[in-house]
């Protein structure tokens, strides 16, 4: 059960990076080589650059997320949380709003920590 808190809290040092609006922050919870499939872009983001430039403007939105349903799985150095999570956005100027959408993160452990090596999300259809 310890190792499953542990990818949990993952989401919640995420959340923190993306709360904080710092693009640079986000990007580097990332792996060199990971792939971002967003919520909002139909651009699939294959690197940091890529991943870089989708938060950057993600983050002005002033997104803040909330898990209501985690699955998490542990094999070896891999882990996967997924499931749902809804986003509160509060863009200057607008009234806020929600989305919900699913999501998957897969893991790697990179020998003293964990990084996001694929990061699925995908607004419910209904």
């Amino acid at each position: 059960m310890k190792f499953k808190d542990e990818i949990a809290k993952l989401f919640e040092q995420w959340n923190s990076a993306v709360e904080s609006g710092d693009p640079d922050r986000v990007t580097s919870m990332y792996a060199f080589n990971g792939i971002l499939l967003p919520t909002v872009s139909n651009k699939v983001r294959h690197n940091h650059d890529e991943i870089r430039d989708y938060f950057v403007h993600f983050l002005a939105k002033k997104p803040s997320g909330k898990i209501d349903e985690s699955n998490i799985r542990i094999y070896n150095d891999i882990a996967i949380n997924s499931g749902v999570y809804t986003f509160t956005f509060r863009p200057d100027g607008q009234e806020p709003f929600s989305v919900s959408a699913r999501y998957t993160f897969v893991y790697q452990w990179f020998g003293d920590h964990w990084l996001i090596v694929e990061h699925h999300s995908s607004q419910m259809p209904e």
